[in-house]
């Protein structure tokens, strides 16, 4: 990871900061530090010229005492098992606070995808699933897109499980392309949901999301569609990034006009002409009324998060604030949304897809939008009365209300046998 963060420690630390709280048993906190099961391949893949190249996967599997594991696949350069552990730790505790009946998973592959073509990457992920067919499945463990990742890729994991399966099976993973059992709703459901729980946390702020600036690191599926959401809703979005650097003008982005003529080009973002290029670091500490990071874990660090200007913080992607830096940004009053309650629209969707794919009978967009809305809305006041209740920051409100959850199912159904 950058800057040589532990993500699983920092994970570890998060969990034992809420165990202090609910005075959890030793040996029950020892269950929810470790994963139920990880598993390493290393598989080959014939390249376009013919030559034979290795690739190292993982599937992790948390915690599956409320239900079958869920979490995305990740194709990224630097990820590893410790990273991809503690994504599923975090996917446990995100599918608890909103209350849905999934235990947390993830997997990831460590491949630059720019480097390949795809054809290449099609082999890859057939590949890669057929490796890891015994562990997952739609009432056992259930992939959908992340970094790297999209709803093509979801199409070719399902067509090669279902060939392994000798029936289709729509329902082993979600963010699939509406015309194979995708969901109404699944692509923009992470972003919206960011918008909806930023929306709550304006109140608390005092801030006229309607009027006010916002900066989100990060241009991908989550960040693309949070700036357009919140450009849509009347706020100016004066700061955005994304892989080859950032841009900013005080006076507003035209963010349909960046997705649509900017996005996924060799020169990025950075080739839109009205506006000052700067670094990563210096947009983080642009002054703005809202920070959406939807990039990568630990961004904002002990070493930064002092440079910090925005009132508000709604984490788009996992792990993007460190503990060292939620110390920091409390002592400076800057109300932070963890991402564990902020980004879990996207699971909630997925949530919803799987349910349809089951029952083969699908609901409309604005059905989705509204279900979605709800559940988010609900458990942002149900992690602000925890906050009120422990007098403590959100992240640790929504721990607690997390990690409660997957603690009381554990014990309600006994240690096997």
């Amino acid at each position: 990871m950058s800057h040589h963060v532990n993500v699983l420690e920092m994970a570890r630390q998060q969990l034992a900061v809420a165990a202090r709280y609910l005075d959890l048993d030793e040996g029950l906190h020892a269950v929810l530090a470790r994963p139920k099961c990880q598993m390493i391949v290393n598989f080959p893949v014939v390249l376009d010229n013919g030559q034979v190249e290795c690739f190292e996967g993982f599937r992790v599997q948390h915690n599956a005492s409320r239900g079958p594991t869920k979490g995305g696949i990740r194709y990224h350069h630097d990820v590893d098992l410790d990273e991809t552990t503690a994504l599923a730790m975090w996917m446990t505790w995100k599918c608890a606070v909103v209350n849905i009946p999934y235990g947390g998973a993830k997997g990831s592959v460590r491949i630059n995808v720019k480097k390949y073509s795809r054809r290449e990457i099609e082999k890859l992920t057939r590949r890669f699933v057929s490796e890891i067919t015994a562990i997952i499945g739609e009432r056992a463990d259930i992939p959908a897109p992340d970094i790297g990742t999209n709803e093509q890729v979801m199409a070719w994991i399902m067509d090669t499980f279902s060939m392994h399966a000798g029936h289709t099976t729509p329902g082993v993973v979600t963010g699939k392309p509406i015309a194979l059992g995708g969901s109404e709703g699944r692509k923009e459901a992470t972003g919206r949901g960011v918008i909806v729980a930023a929306e709550e946390a304006a109140k608390l702020c005092n801030i006229d999301l309607g009027n006010c600036s916002v900066v989100v690191q990060g241009f991908g599926n989550v960040g693309s569609v949070a700036a357009m959401l919140a450009e849509r809703n009347g706020a100016t979005v004066v700061g955005v990034s994304d892989a080859r650097g950032a841009i900013y003008n005080p006076k507003g982005l035209p963010i349909a006009e960046l997705y649509e003529r900017y996005s996924g080009r060799d020169g990025g973002i950075q080739e839109y002409k009205d506006c000052e290029r700067i670094t990563n670091e210096e947009l983080l500490a642009l002054p703005c009324d809202v920070l959406i990071p939807s990039a990568i874990a630990a961004q904002i660090r002990g070493d930064n998060a002092g440079n910090v200007k925005a009132k508000m913080i709604v984490e788009g992607a996992n792990g993007p604030t460190t503990p060292e830096a939620d110390h920091i940004l409390n002592d400076k009053g800057i109300l932070c949304v963890p991402d564990i309650l902020a980004n879990a629209g996207g699971v909630v969707v997925s949530y919803f897809e799987w349910v349809q794919d089951l029952q083969n009978f699908f609901w409309e967009e604005g059905e989705v939008n509204n279900k979605l809305e709800r559940i988010m809305r609900r458990s942002f006041h149900a992690v602000q009365a925890a906050m009120a209740e422990h007098k403590t920051d959100m992240r640790t409100a929504a721990h607690i209300i997390g990690v409660k959850r997957v603690a009381d199912a554990t014990m309600t159904r006994g240690i096997y046998p």
